[in-house]
């Protein structure tokens, strides 16, 4: 019997991202919080009774890998070993985030992949899943159930946030991939800030943005690889942006509006003044959006 499923994989955001340690297997440690947004991707999975695992992919919208080296794959192969099944697997992936952009659109599919796989076997092991989903990546485990959250350790440790407030936004990804371990290769500790002071929080939990608590010390280390960022980012506030920070290890950087109808202009904008670049206008989103629409 065949077994389909699709859901919307959503991208995230860094409001902050600070380094507050690394691990002796070389890991850092950060405390930053997640918020997903309404830019996504479409993932479908196909399963098919078999003796044997197989696992096919197709993309539509980017020229990504269909093969190991992309994290939705690895995700099934991944889920098959843990729970000792098998089938033919097939991976219908349409992107819309772009990629190698610190929006965690990898992440975000091979988080579908967990989740739609875990239903499709009709599997509740929270925590085995989340065990698998950190072998993929950091930001893998944040994508089982996406909502706003504080995360620290390297991706493991996630704590929802009781209350945020809807984000207008206007995400702007440059013409070029950041490689994420490029920018921790060149990070220092004397670049390190540690954990968010309180009043960060409270600030941000109120819906006050300001650029000083939108902290991502992964920000300085990018903009020297590619100097876009730093001009995206000038960019989005002159657009009338209330703050404006690059989000994960780049090279997208998101810019806060006060409205809706502000962040679609300023996307606009953007795109009239750097048309070499991606601007899209997005929001965030609860948990309870990111999984619902199926087909």
């Amino acid at each position: 019997m065949v077994r389909l499923l699709a859901q919307f994989a959503p991208a995230k955001i860094n409001l902050f991202l600070r380094v507050v340690g690394r691990r002796p297997d070389g890991y850092h440690e950060l405390d930053s919080i997640f918020v997903p947004i309404s830019l996504r991707d479409r993932v479908a999975i196909e399963l098919r009774p078999s003796d044997k695992v197989s696992i096919r992919m197709r993309c539509e919208g980017a020229s990504v890998p269909l093969d190991d080296r992309n994290l939705a794959w690895c995700a099934a192969a991944a889920f098959m070993r843990e729970f000792s099944v098998a089938a033919e697997v097939l991976i219908d992936l349409r992107k819309e985030i772009p990629v190698g952009a610190g929006l965690g659109g990898g992440s975000s599919d091979a988080g579908a992949v967990l989740r739609m796989m875990a239903a499709l076997y009709r599997i509740d092991a929270g925590k085995r899943l989340a065990t698998v989903a950190l072998g993929l990546g950091a930001d893998v485990p944040f994508f089982l159930d996406a909502r706003p959250a504080r995360v620290g350790g390297i991706g493991e440790k996630i704590v929802p946030l009781a209350s945020m407030p809807v984000l207008h936004l206007v995400i702007a990804a440059p013409p070029i991939e950041v490689s994420t371990a490029a920018v921790f290769r060149a990070l220092t500790p004397d670049s390190w800030s540690g954990p968010a002071p309180d009043a960060d929080l409270r600030a941000i939990a109120a819906g006050h943005f300001e650029s000083s608590a939108l902290v991502n010390d992964l920000e300085p280390v990018a903009i020297r690889i590619c100097p876009r960022i730093a001009q995206l980012k000038t960019m989005l506030c002159g657009l009338g942006a209330s703050a404006a920070a690059m989000t994960g290890s780049g090279g997208a950087v998101f810019g806060v509006f006060p409205g809706a109808e502000e962040a679609a202009c300023a996307a606009r904008a953007g795109r009239l003044r750097s048309p070499d670049s991606r601007f899209f206008a997005a929001s965030s989103i609860g948990g309870q959006e990111v999984a619902g629409a199926q087909d």
